[in-house]
């Protein structure tokens, strides 16, 4: 009953949001609609429509996750010079362009080009919205905001995929019906997105960089959070490792992840209300770290059967919903309000290299078995650590 209540309480303070915060939530879900209903269908598409060998369609994906992560510090720049209607709406044009690239696409290079364009189009969008979300809610309203941003985002990373079961077998029709709701959001943003001038439009571009890179609290908290980006990263890669272990199927692989989306819409506006209430700011974001570290340290112990792979979801998906919100709350606190798209775009690019270089190190070491779990486990623990120095002096 205790939930229930937490759970109306933080969704009465959803409808306290502006018009404008209610619009980026929103899209959030759109952006993960059209891309999910396309992207998780990729690797198919490669290699059975299009016959690219296994190392080739691991670099197309390989290169869609760099283009994306590597320059979304490109998109927080461009948000800071020129507002971020233009960068949004540049961002909806550009992953048009890409799935249709990819929908006429018969060849390597052709494809190469369309994995580039949807990455670039996500490096545009997302620090724009991030930052526009971060200022529209301010500073007492962003955990909410930023909660139910995750929410919606979760929401539409579940109905894209489904969406793409009805195109089964049809990619190229999938990237059609994707590039159709990019249109539309692009005219929902061209509408009702107010168009505020860039904060920066008048200093060179170099000083944003140097201002974010000379700020060295900031770098060590992007060390910090980038541990909990690698850690979630191995759903993709340990997970999958431990359930061939245990000698479970692909079905397995699918609920766990079924289930972490489940556990996402319905318990993040809970989890983050009675957080705040019982943890308050710092205490959610450590906790959130000491949680994955337990994740990967019950993998370690190696219970019977997918006991160890199910725990480690459950335990990494509610450390995920403590850390996310009150992280994204912090970046404004540590940028001093000042160049938002930058610093948000510099938190995700740093992300994206450390999670290329994790998941490099983390493949050689899961086959040292247990090993890599308990190296895995130290990895957040000593982001605790670092966040709970810095979060106290910020907060």
């Amino acid at each position: 009953m205790t939930a229930v209540r937490e759970r109306g309480r933080a969704l009465a303070r959803v409808g306290t949001l502006s018009p404008v915060a209610r619009l980026l939530v929103g899209s959030q879900l759109l952006f993960n609609v059209g891309f999910y209903l396309v992207v998780p269908y990729l690797a198919g598409h490669l290699a059975n429509d299009l016959g690219l060998a296994g190392w080739l369609v691991g670099l197309v994906l390989g290169l869609r996750t760099f283009s994306q992560q590597g320059l979304f510090v490109l998109g927080g720049t461009l948000t800071d010079r020129f507002g971020p209607k233009p960068v949004v709406l540049a961002g909806c044009a550009v992953r048009v362009a890409g799935f249709a690239v990819l929908a006429a696409a018969t060849s390597l290079p052709g494809v190469l080009g369309g994995v580039v364009l949807v990455g670039l189009a996500g490096a545009l969008f997302s620090p724009a919205v991030e930052s526009s979300l971060a200022r529209e809610a301010g500073p007492d309203g962003r955990a909410d905001a930023f909660s139910v941003f995750a929410v919606c985002g979760e929401i539409g990373a579940v109905a894209g995929p489904l969406l793409g079961v009805v195109l089964a077998g049809q990619f190229r029709v999938a990237c059609v019906a994707g590039a159709a709701l990019f249109i539309g959001i692009g005219l929902l943003h061209l509408r009702f997105l107010p168009r505020l001038p860039g904060e920066h439009r008048d200093e060179p571009v170099l000083d944003g960089w140097r201002e974010v890179l000379g700020n060295r609290v900031f770098l060590v908290f992007a060390a910090g959070y980038s541990a909990y980006l690698v850690s979630y990263n191995q759903l993709y890669l340990a997970l999958p490792a431990e359930l061939n272990r245990v000698g479970a199927d692909d079905r397995m692989l699918g609920l766990l992840f079924a289930l972490a989306s489940t556990l996402i819409i319905l318990g993040q506006l809970p989890v983050s209300a009675l957080s705040r209430k019982l943890l308050g700011r710092t205490g959610a974001l450590v906790g959130g770290f000491v949680l994955i570290g337990l994740a990967f340290a019950v993998v370690a112990l190696r219970p019977p059967g997918v006991t160890g792979a199910v725990a480690f979801v459950v335990l990494l998906i509610f450390g995920q919903m403590l850390v996310v919100p009150r992280a994204k709350e912090l970046v404004p606190v540590l940028a001093g309000e000042r160049r938002l798209g930058t610093y948000f775009g510099v938190l995700a690019s740093a992300g994206g290299v450390a999670v290329l270089v994790g998941s490099t190190a983390g493949g050689a070491l899961l086959e040292h078995g247990r090993v890599a779990w308990v190296v895995l486990a130290l990895l957040p623990m000593a982001g605790a650590c670092v966040l709970a120095a810095l979060a106290r002096r910020a907060w």
